[in-house]
């Protein structure tokens, strides 16, 4: 078998196996801010984040309470998106 050959499969195992720990590693990352934003509220930490987006939302800044969101929990674009959306879903009610 060509040298190239067996390079290029190694590579792709290995960016299988990277891509994979990052996956695991957002899920970790999402399961450990839920669990402390219920800790946070049977102590009575005021969410302060939660209220800084809303904020942003109602001044019309949505992107940055996306990128707000993101840069505070490390979810991805699509969880920031969808967290965002429900925050601005709630505020018209």
């Amino acid at each position: 078998m060509n040298n190239i050959v067996i390079w290029g499969i190694i590579g792709a195992g290995l960016l299988i196996i990277i891509v994979c720990a990052i996956i695991r590693t957002q899920k970790d990352i999402e399961r450990i801010n839920v669990t402390l934003n219920k800790i946070a509220k049977q102590v009575g930490v005021q969410d302060t984040v939660t209220n800084e987006l809303k904020s942003l939302i109602l001044d019309g800044k949505k992107i940055e309470a996306i990128k707000k969101y993101r840069m505070v929990t490390g979810l991805g674009l699509l969880e920031a998106k969808e967290y965002v959306d429900s925050l601005c879903e709630k505020e018209l009610k």
